[in-house]
């Protein structure tokens, strides 16, 4: 079976986001695009000034944002009249289509606020859908757990426990894996698919081959391949992000992913005459 290798170990850069929300962001500086992730952004802090600005309103037009929380709870309203509250556990997976204003604003005023925020590009043909969200509430996520790992599976399949979302284009496979000291995780992945790994705490080892040291807030891009072989050399956590290649053009312009500069420009103009989705 192929193996799968470590094929780039990127540490995460600082950032701030929305009103000043600090983070840490790895897809989307370098790699800048890695098809069909646009960015990955983990944010996290005990100190509530570095979160409590939260995301004031604000537009998207082309992708799908899938919000996982871990800690804290946030709370959500778009200009479809759509609202909710995420709490630990909880996933919001935002289709945002042909466009759609947002706010996510921390439903707390201190502690522990813990989270991660991944884009996935839309191909052209999905682009300009009508907005669509799937919620998963964290006691309706299938979870596998055994004496050496603990699984919860928000997209794709692990032995018995599948994941809510069915048929979708990029085939997503999305697991928050927590694997104990000394013990090894393996998984057959789809050889079409562009994989990564973000490492949240602890050290692994991944593949047969020597690598650099894996500790905590890392990313790793993986290799193409079919066989999968996570090593914990201390009690680890991680999430395991799979999904297929789109191979589509791309244009960017801030929370806009389009195929084309103009399809860019349009957004804008649709936005600033207030055409996006009520």
């Amino acid at each position: 079976m192929n193996n799968i290798k470590v094929k780039q170990i990127i540490n995460p850069i600082p950032a701030t986001d929305g009103a000043g929300v600090k983070l840490k962001r790895s897809i989307g500086v370098e790699p800048n695009y890695f098809d069909p992730f646009l960015m990955l952004d983990e944010f996290g802090s005990e100190n509530s000034e570095d979160y409590i600005a939260g995301f004031p309103p604000h537009p998207h037009r082309g992708i799908e944002t899938v919000t996982y929380m871990l800690a804290g709870s946030f709370e959500h309203k778009d200009s479809t009249g759509g609202e909710g509250k995420m709490g630990a556990g909880d996933v919001q997976w935002m289709k945002t289509g042909s466009g759609i204003i947002h706010s996510e604003m921390p439903a707390m005023k201190e502690g522990k606020l813990h989270g991660f925020q991944l884009w996935i590009n839309m191909p052209a043909k999905l682009k300009m859908n009508k907005p669509e969200y799937i919620y998963i509430n964290s006691n309706e996520m299938s979870v596998h757990k055994d004496d050496e790992k603990k699984i919860k599976v928000i997209a794709g399949s692990f032995e018995k426990a599948d994941g809510p979302l069915k048929s979708h284009n990029v085939e997503p496979i999305y697991f928050d894996v927590e694997l104990n000291a000394n013990k090894e995780f393996n998984f057959t992945l789809p050889e079409t698919h562009n994989s990564f790994i973000y490492l949240i705490n602890g050290e692994i080892k991944i593949g047969l081959e020597k690598h650099k040291r894996l500790k905590d807030s890392t990313l790793i891009l993986l290799s193409t391949g079919k066989a999968l072989k996570v090593l914990a050399s201390s009690k680890a956590k991680f999430l395991l992000i799979s999904g297929k290649p789109i191979n589509e053009k791309i244009a960017r312009g801030g929370p806009f992913v389009m195929n084309t500069k103009a399809e860019i420009l349009q957004a804008v103009q649709d936005y600033h005459n207030d055409k996006f989705v009520k």
